[in-house]
This record gives C-alpha cells, structure tokens and sequence, in this order.
C-alpha cells in the first residue's frame, strides 16, 4: 500500500468519541490524550486500553462522565505521530498517555508543560527522555518496556532453542525504534561467549525486509532477533512468513509475532504497564507533579513458544526451556 492511503486509512481508525459537551457532566471533567502504536482495529491494542480505561474507572475516572479521552493512533508512522502529537497538545489536555518511543519523541517536541506518562518505551535515561529513573523530573514519567540486559536474554534464548546458530542479524528501522542501538550493544556483549556472530540491518519498508532476510539467509546457520519496533509490527505477517520460507529461527520483541506463527516472544507485560499507568494519570488529575514520579521497570516478563513452528524448523525444544516458557502453542 503506498504510504499517502496507508496514512489515510490509519486516520480512518482515530476512535469516535462523544462531544465535549456529552462528555461533561458538571463542566468540571478533566481531559486526557492518548497517543497508541497501530491502528484501532487491532485487537491487542484495544484490550491494552480497555485496560487502562477499567483501571481508570476503579479509581474514580468514567468517560463521559467526569473524563474525556481522545484517541489518536500513529499506525507505524512517525509522521503521523507528530502530526497527532501536535493535535493532542493543540486540546490543552490535562495529561497524555504515549505507548512507544516514537510518540514519546514526538510528543517531547510538542510540549514541555502539558504532563506525560509513557509505556512502552525503553531506557528513556539512555535516550535522553529523563535525567534519571528516580528523579524524572519535567513533564515527563511512566513505565519502561525493556531492560537493556534483556537484549542480551534474546540472543541467549535463541541459542538454547537453536543451538546451530553461529551467526544473528537484528533488524529494525532506525526511525521507529532508535532505542534498537541500546539493545544492539546488549546483544553484541552477550554473543561472544555463546560464539555467535551479531550484525545488524536498518530496514525502511517491505522491499529493505525482503532484500535483507534473503541476503542474510544465503549463508547456514543464521538466526533473527526483532525488538521493539512500531514498523516491523505492522508487518509482523511478512516478516514471519519470510522467517519461515528462509528457515531462521526467530526471537521476538512483541507476543503478537508468536500468535501469527513466529517461533519464540520474550518480553514484558504489556496489560500491566497500561493498568499501571492509570494509576500514575490518577495521581496527576490530582495534583502530582510528574517529574516527581519515580519511572517504573517491569518486573513481570513473559516467555512464549509456537511449538508447530519449532517442529516446522526440526528444532528440539529442550524440556528446561518449555518449563520456563508462560505460553506455549500447539
């Protein structure tokens, strides 16, 4: 799909939501923006927010009633998320919620007062987002996605699951996922003592995947790492596909890869980090300052492999692994 329609159609998707004048009840209702990856019609998305509304709701919050959210999704662009990013600063809400680095940098240039509080985004220390973890201070906090020490777990879990691989190629655009560079020198510290050699990719749309994997794939014994990444999940499908038809075995960043016939997921808990994040809009609708606000790391993590796609690959899952694993598919 050309980029101008694919835009178009993920603006199709903002949510509709009831007038302003429907939403308040007293003229007293406070406002929130929310800034998501994807499109709406995703279904793990919409149970992510549907997540972050209910937590809301138990603490107090009701759309419609004494809240008004208004939904913007930035569908793998960053374009888009700026162009997003400036509108929900342009409603001079009293708080935003931004899922992923992308719409964190976008938001970031848009406004220094209006309060942030982020998921999905990961060492913001390391890509200049706050100061420190402890004292964030400015207008921005929130809830990590990743350690930088997890990256090197990908390498390490590939290896046990495919112990023939010598050789790991990481792909990523470097618009969408700057933070792929922190993983990147993860990775690379962790290969040389389970004798594998690392490289990297930037990839800017179909045909860079494409071209990428079937080069990579010439060679024996090669293995792919994907983080997180807003564009290489909207073409989870391709790139599963691809690993499959060149027959890499795949570690993935996002549990919607294994649910689409990818061959392993380790990562965090994408509810919890949204259901935590009402707590912190809770405390701001309240008068917390957000640089006072300490940023959370996930402490919940979550293993899964795709048993059928380990079976197409005559790989031999070890029984050590799959008693570790959250998620196993059949």
């Amino acid at each position: 799909m050309q980029r101008r329609g694919f835009m178009a159609l993920a603006g199709a998707f903002v949510l509709a939501l009831p007038s302003r004048a429907e939403a308040q009840t007293s003229g007293q209702a406070r406002r929130i923006g929310v800034l998501m990856n994807g499109i709406a019609a995703n279904a793990a998305a919409q149970s992510y927010v549907a997540e972050f509304v209910q937590a809301l709701g138990n603490l107090g919050w009701t759309d419609g009633q004494n809240l008004r959210i208004d939904y913007r999704w930035n569908a793998g662009e960053p374009a888009l998320a700026r162009s997003y990013a400036a509108e929900l600063v342009g409603m001079a809400p009293d708080v935003i919620l931004s899922s992923s680095t992308t719409n964190l940098v976008a938001l970031q240039r848009a406004t220094r007062t209006i309060p942030i509080v982020f998921v999905e985004v990961s060492d913001p220390v390391a890509q200049g987002f706050i100061p420190s973890l402890a004292h964030p201070g400015g207008n921005i906090t929130g809830f990590t996605a990743f350690r930088v020490s997890m990256a090197g777990q990908w390498i390490e879990l590939l290896k046990e699951i495919a112990p023939q691989v010598t050789r790991v190629l990481l792909i990523y655009n470097p618009e969408t996922s700057p933070q792929s560079k922190v993983f990147l020198q993860s990775i690379e510290a962790a290969a040389p003592s389970l004798a594998v050699e690392v490289s990297h990719a930037p990839v800017h749309d179909t045909s860079d995947i494409e071209a990428t994997l079937e080069m990579f794939s010439r060679q024996p014994r090669g293995g792919l790492i994907v983080p997180s990444d807003t564009f290489t999940q909207m073409r989870r499908g391709l790139i599963v596909e691809l690993a499959a038809r060149h027959r890499l075995p795949a570690i993935y960043a996002s549990a919607e890869f294994v649910r689409n016939g990818g061959l392993m997921y380790y990562g965090f808990d994408f509810v919890e980090q949204f259901r935590q994040a009402a707590s912190y809009v809770d405390q701001i609708l309240k008068g917390a300052s957000p640089g006072d606000l300490p940023v959370r790391q996930p402490t919940k993590f979550v293993l899964a492999i795709n048993m059928k796609t380990a079976k197409a690959l005559h790989l031999d899952v070890g029984s050590s692994l799959l008693a570790r694993a959250d998620s196993v598919i059949e």
